[in-house]
This record gives C-alpha cells, sequence and structure tokens, in this order.
C-alpha cells in the first residue's frame, strides 16, 4: 500500500507541475481572423455604398487644391462650381488598383504584420495631451520622456502588433522638434512597426534622413519601410485639408506607407443617425483612396474609416459604448467587403480612472472590432479619458484583455482530437475524471490562456495576498518594466550623429 500511494503521489505531483508550468506555444497570437460579426445586412451594405457613391457624384468634395484637382480631372473627375465630382467609373476603379494586402514591416523582421484579408491586429493611435502618472495617479501633461517610456513599455507586450506614438510630448514647443523627436523616441525604444504625424510637409524629408542614419545608410527605409504616416487629408463634412494633403504627397514621395484617417463626429461633422454617418464616412474615405490611387495605384494604404461619437447633450467626445462600437464594426465589415485593408478605432473608454467602465468600454468596443474583422485596430491599447488621457497601467491590462479577445477569435477548433472520443471513453471507463489525463494536458498547452493580471484567486486567498486591485497589480508590473527593459536600438555612432544634426531633447 505504501508503494502503491508513492507511486501515485509522485504521478499527481508531476502532473501539477505540468500544469503550473507556462504554456510552451501562446494559444492566442495576433493576426487571428476575424469577420464573424456581421452588423449590416448585405442590402445595408450595398445601401451605404450606393450613398457614399451618390455623395461623391452628385455632390463631390470642396476645398481641393489645385495639385490635387488637375490629377482628378486628367483622371475623369468632373468641375461643379468650385466643387469636384467624381463618377462612379472613378471611385470603382480606385477600388480595383487599391493594394488589398501588404507587409508592415518591423525594424527587426520577425516582428513585421502582414496587413489585409480578415487578420485582425491590435496596436495604438492617439495624440494624448496628458498621461496618467504612475507614481501620483494623477493626470499631467504628457512629456518626450513619457513617449519613450511608453515605447520601452509596449515593446515588451505580445498584442501591440505596431506602436503608434500615443501621447504628444507637449514639452516640445517648436512643431519641428516635436516631429523629429517623436520619431526619435520610436527609433530608440521599439524595433516593431511604428507610425506618426508629420505637422508639416517638409519636415518629411529630414525626418526620413534620420531614419536612414539610425538604419546606417541612405535609402534603406525603402527597402523595408517600418515607418507609418498617420494623415488625414479629408476633413468632414466633405472637403480636403490642404495641409494634411501635401504632407500625403510628401510621405508616398518618400516611400512611407499612410493611413488615410477620416475621422467624423455624429451629429457634428456627420449625420446624427448611424446609417448617414456611415454612408459619409466611406464616401470621405473613399476621397482619400481616389487621391492615393490616382498619384500612384496600389500605394500601401490602410483605409483608416474611424466613426467617432459625440455625446448630443453636451457635445463631448464618446470614446466608449454602444454606438461607437457598432459604428467601428461596421466600418470594418464594409472595408472588408470592399477587399481594402481596414483601419478602425476601439478601446478609447471615456474613464479616467482604471474601473468598471474602463473594463466594460474597452471590452466591449475591442471585442466587436475584432469580431468584425478590423485589420489594423487604433488607439486599443493605453488610452483613457476620451483619448485625452493615456496610462501605463492600461498597456500593461489592455495586453492582457486582448489576449483574451484573441482567443475568442480563434474559436472551437473541431477535429478528431479535439473531439476526444478515445479519451471520453478513457476517462469513463478509468479513472472517472478527466484531471491529469494527456489529453487534458495537451489543451492545457495549446488551447487556454492563463491571464497573469486578473485575479482568479478564492476570496481568502486574495485576501493574504493584501486585496489589490487590477489598477495595483498593473502599476507593479509598468514599473517593473520600465525598471528593467531599457533597450538599444540605436547604434552609439549613429545616436551620435543624430544628435549631431538634430535638435534632440531626449535626455541619455
Amino acid at each position: 500500500m505504501t508503494g502503491m500511494s508513492g507511486r501515485r503521489a509522485g504521478g499527481r505531483a508531476e502532473r501539477v507541475a505540468k500544469r503550473a508550468a507556462p504554456p510552451e506555444v501562446n494559444p492566442c497570437p495576433p493576426g487571428q481572423l476575424g469577420g464573424v460579426y456581421k452588423p449590416l445586412s448585405e442590402p445595408e451594405i450595398i445601401a451605404i455604398y450606393e450613398t457614399a457613391i451618390r455623395l461623391l457624384a452628385e455632390l463631390g468634395m470642396g476645398e481641393v487644391p489645385p495639385i490635387l484637382a488637375r490629377r482628378f480631372l486628367d483622371h475623369g473627375a468632373e468641375r461643379s462650381g468650385n466643387r469636384i465630382l467624381f463618377p462612379r467609373g472613378m471611385v470603382e476603379c480606385a477600388i480595383r488598383v487599391a493594394a488589398k494586402e501588404f507587409t508592415f514591416h518591423g525594424r527587426d523582421p520577425a516582428r513585421s504584420i502582414h496587413v489585409g484579408g480578415e487578420r485582425v491586429h491590435f496596436g495604438t493611435g492617439g495624440a494624448a495631451v496628458q498621461t496618467l502618472d504612475l507614481d501620483t495617479g494623477h493626470y499631467r501633461p504628457s512629456t518626450l520622456r513619457d513617449l519613450y517610456d511608453f515605447t520601452r513599455l509596449q515593446d515588451t507586450l505580445t498584442n501591440v502588433s505596431w506602436f503608434t506614438r500615443c501621447c504628444v510630448a507637449t514639452d516640445m514647443a517648436d512643431p519641428f522638434d516635436l516631429d523629429v523627436n517623436t520619431v526619435f523616441a520610436l527609433l530608440k525604444g521599439t524595433t516593431k512597426p511604428v507610425a506618426t504625424s508629420f505637422t508639416l510637409a517638409e519636415h518629411v524629408a529630414p525626418i526620413l534622413r534620420m531614419v536612414d542614419m539610425a538604419l546606417g545608410k541612405e535609402g534603406d527605409f525603402r527597402r523595408t519601410p517600418f515607418l507609418k504616416a498617420h494623415i488625414s487629408p479629408v476633413i468632414s463634412p466633405m472637403r480636403f485639408g490642404e495641409d494634411a494633403v501635401e504632407v500625403t504627397l510628401a510621405c508616398m514621395e518618400h516611400g512611407l506607407p499612410i493611413s488615410c484617417i477620416t475621422a467624423a463626429q455624429s451629429g457634428a461633422t456627420a449625420p446624427a443617425t448611424l446609417a448617414g454617418f456611415l454612408a459619409q464616412s466611406l464616401a470621405e474615405t473613399l476621397a482619400s483612396l481616389i487621391m492615393v490611387n490616382v498619384i500612384q495605384p496600389g500605394y500601401p494604404m490602410v483605409f483608416s474609416n474611424w466613426p467617432l461619437v459625440i455625446d448630443l447633450r453636451t457635445g463631448a467626445f464618446c470614446g466608449g459604448g454602444g454606438e461607437i462600437s457598432v459604428m467601428n464594426a461596421a466600418s470594418a465589415q464594409i472595408s472588408n467587403w470592399l477587399g481594402l485593408p481596414s483601419g478602425v478605432a476601439s478601446s478609447m473608454t471615456d474613464a479616467k480612472a482604471i474601473d468598471a467602465q474602463y473594463g466594460v468600454e474597452k471590452a466591449m468596443s475591442s471585442l466587436a472590432a475584432g469580431l468584425a474583422g478590423g485589420n489594423l485596430i487604433y488607439e486599443s491599447s493605453g488610452m483613457m479619458a476620451s483619448l485625452l488621457g493615456a496610462s501605463f497601467e492600461a498597456f500593461i491590462l489592455d495586453d492582457e484583455m486582448h489576449s483574451m479577445i484573441y482567443r475568442t477569435l480563434r474559436g472551437v477548433e473541431v477535429n478528431e482530437e479535439t473531439l476526444g472520443f478515445d479519451a471520453i471513453c478513457e476517462a469513463v471507463t478509468g479513472a472517472g475524471h478527466f484531471l491529469g489525463g494527456a489529453h487534458t494536458i495537451a489543451a492545457m498547452q495549446r488551447d487556454y490562456f492563463y491571464p497573469r493580471y486578473a485575479d482568479r484567486d478564492a476570496p481568502v486567498t486574495w485576501a493574504e495576498k493584501g486585496q489589490s486591485d487590477a489598477w495595483v497589480r498593473a502599476r507593479k508590473a509598468a514599473r517593473n518594466i520600465l525598471d528593467t527593459h531599457r533597450p538599444d536600438y540605436l547604434s552609439h555612432d549613429a545616436e551620435a550623429r543624430i544628435r549631431g544634426e538634430f535638435n534632440i531633447l531626449l535626455d541619455t
């Protein structure tokens, strides 16, 4: 009896150790397929699309810069007073020749992502002017150091597939210094695909020279363009913005992939009705697509149609809620229907603290966008306070949330192994349970995600550990990363050359 008990105890200990060990594979990696959530029926998509086509053909676009107007007219557009009209054939030609998929490179090739189809990637965006301070728990103006710290923090997070600067360095008074130092922080802090914006077109060339200096020699960037530009060349309702158009042209000249972002707001710069909003916003994003593809057919552009919502009682921007969740999901569905690489927004909670509102609004909007198949889901990590704030703790918790969403998107694999007929028979006729069985161990490692920050302890265990909440656990994790992860992605020589030519204000 003693020998038998010892064997059983030893076997159980081994099984417990296996269960406690981290999984050998990531059961929910980025790039899962979406597209199962379809808030619009096929006839509804067609009705929205036809309204957008009619808006472009009959109302057209205003304030078209002369350099664009000439190109549009040469490609079949028509002038009507001070507006440019786009016939159906011209719109559909742009859709036909547009890039459908492309690689968004990382400086580290292993971190490159493929954009298009129904692959879903969560990333960042935003221009928060405040940071939720790790030490005080209060909001304060964002700084260049914050941007660099956010960059190196997210460098460790699996589910931030690309990093767009999430905050504005408000301590940079000069626009050129702001643009230069923003890109410098990205170069220094991560090798993921990155994105930025440019205040003026003339900033593009010198900043790309700086990027080539970081890579080693002139022309290196064009071979694997890892920096993408976020631009809003169309201003709602239905007009172009000349400065942003000039930035777009400069970026295309230097080979930067671009996200042309339409960011209308319901009831203010677009109709309050969801269907009318989607029709106008689609027309505006198609105008950007036409612009890009009359200049260079097939140029890598993310069709970034971001429906944004305001609270019609107060006029305040609303980052969370059911309306913004369903509209961005619908936008992703329409873009996928057109076969275009889609960009939408999610996780833009209005909450100022990491609380129940934060969790509800982020999870609802991120899951909806993922299930709908948004290719690049912006704003989805770290953003707080209706995009006015960014939070280190939020980056930690959002990364875990997105693992859960990727696991949801992965769905249920049905095959002979997973159906488990033999395992069921073995358990029923043998031990009477599935604990510790080979079939269970295999599934544990392959099919289940085990959170690090979501608490699954019993109440008594939680109390014994100090009754910490998610905010406390995330703050501890963020501090640990910032204390220990100090990447050195710029060589000493490259950084010295850059600092010698540019006014780099990030301390060493």
